[in-house]
């Protein structure tokens, strides 16, 4: 098979494994009586992405190829949410957040290493057999975002009917979709198994021979923490970590919140209370699309400008779901979608063009992972762990419908105004001129 095919392939299932759940998990939490728990179970994520990729870098580095520990992983993390999936199919509405969470704990610690390790697995395959990783691997990446489409609308249209499988497009009020239930769970076990089973078929990727191995502070990139003491990387680093409170929320609470409007008479039969996963689907639809758009948008405004445009792209996601409905105003929704793939790109890449250039290359990875930490790991958690508050006191403690949507408006509009207030403090704070030699070789 060709090797680019089968690298695709690999990302592919990487990121449908994640995104048969990642979406709508929050939905079959508040369907079981845990919605008040959603904010704890995202912010796993983010706990998990601080240490774990490291310490399996370590491994991947000394002991164990690359491709081999991601399909061990993988191995992992499948069995744990099965086991997951097996005790929702079994406990009915009676879940003990306790267990659950322990399973899904042990399950995403697994997980979010996998990220990495495909990517040190592809890297390296095409590195030994020649191939310019600048131009083969971006392509390779952007059929794992296919992936992760693929595997929400898969959740969102499969499900069953008269307790037989089957796939509906209509919305029929006696279907029961995957992306309601644990079902969701399982698909993305037997997902997370084939890419443990394809694992082991890739070429192997060689152990690094060098004998200067990484220390676990190193692996870590304490060392670029001393980036701190200059204010410039100093202030970047902090607005990343309030910019990267907003990055799960959407993941979290989008999906119930759409699904609620089922309760409501008006709605009920509306395509997109009863297909939210589909629906959510435009915004890795829009993630795709928005990344070729970089590289003109970062050439004509600039790295700083840039980064204030997905911070008010957030102001907007947010903002647009506090007004909109799955009814006549479903527009805003789609709206709120297409503006994600500036909200979450616009960031991620400038972000990490910025550290590339302000950093001398003894430091330059360790300073991008303390980028990622600093979004993905401390920003994430602490926004879930906030987000989730907020959405308790003012949803989930309500019973009536209509005060738990009046509740989802105040929410999303605080949400709003948060992303707001970040990017007009960035904008006054952050200084940095835009210089053309900064994204000369984009393109490259």
């Amino acid at each position: 098979m060709n090797l680019k095919l089968r690298l695709i392939i690999l990302n592919f299932l990487q990121f449908a494994v994640w995104g048969a759940y990642l979406t709508s998990m929050g939905n079959y939490l508040g369907a079981v009586g845990l919605g008040s728990k959603i904010g704890l179970f995202y912010a796993m994520q983010g706990i998990v992405s601080i240490f774990m990729p490291a310490i399996m870098g370590i491994i991947a580095d000394r002991w164990v190829p690359a491709q081999k520990l991601l399909g061990i992983c993988h191995l992992v993390a499948a069995v744990f949410l099965a086991a997951a999936g097996y005790y929702g199919m079994t406990s009915g509405s009676n879940v003990d957040f306790s267990t659950l969470f322990s399973l899904y704990s042990v399950s995403v610690a697994f997980y979010m290493p996998t990220i990495a390790l495909s990517n040190s697995s592809a890297y390296g395959i095409l590195v030994s057999n020649g191939f310019d990783t600048i131009k083969a691997f971006p392509p390779i990446r952007t059929l794992g975002t296919v992936g992760f489409i693929f595997a929400m609308l898969f959740v969102n249209f499969a499900g069953t009917l008269d307790g037989q499988f089957s796939i509906s497009f209509s919305g029929d009020k006696n279907f029961l979709s995957f992306q309601n239930n644990y079902n969701q769970f399982f698909v993305s076990a037997i997902l997370g198994l084939l890419l443990f089973l394809y694992s082991f078929t890739l070429p192997n990727v060689s152990i690094s021979n060098n004998k200067e191995k990484k220390s676990l502070s190193d692996a870590l990139g304490l060392k670029a923490f001393a980036l701190f003491k200059e204010r410039k990387m100093a202030i970047f680093f902090i607005f990343s970590m309030f910019l990267g409170v907003s990055l799960q929320i959407t993941n979290g609470y989008a999906n119930p919140f759409i699904t609620s409007f089922k309760d409501v008479p008006n709605y009920a039969n509306s395509w997109g209370a009863n297909n939210a996963n589909a629906l959510i689907s435009l915004s890795q639809v829009s993630e795709t699309l928005c990344i070729l758009l970089i590289p003109f948008f970062l050439k004509k405004f600039g790295i700083k400008k840039v980064m204030l445009m997905s911070m008010f792209a957030w102001f907007l996601r947010f903002g647009l779901f506090g007004l909109g409905d799955p009814g006549s105003n479903v527009w805003m929704f789609v709206l709120s979608m297409i503006v994600y793939g500036v909200a979450f790109d616009f960031f991620n890449v400038s972000g990490s063009l910025f550290v590339d250039k302000e950093t001398s290359p003894e430091i330059r990875s360790s300073a991008q992972g303390v980028f990622m930490m600093m979004t993905n790991g401390f920003g994430a958690t602490l926004g879930m762990l906030v987000a989730g508050e907020v959405v308790n006191h003012f949803v989930f403690s309500k019973t009536d419908i209509i005060e738990q949507l009046k509740g989802w408006e105040i929410s999303w509009y605080i949400f709003a105004i948060y992303a707001l207030v970040i990017g007009v403090l960035f904008a006054i704070v952050f200084r940095y001129k835009h210089s053309a030699k900064d994204v000369q070789n984009i393109n490259h």
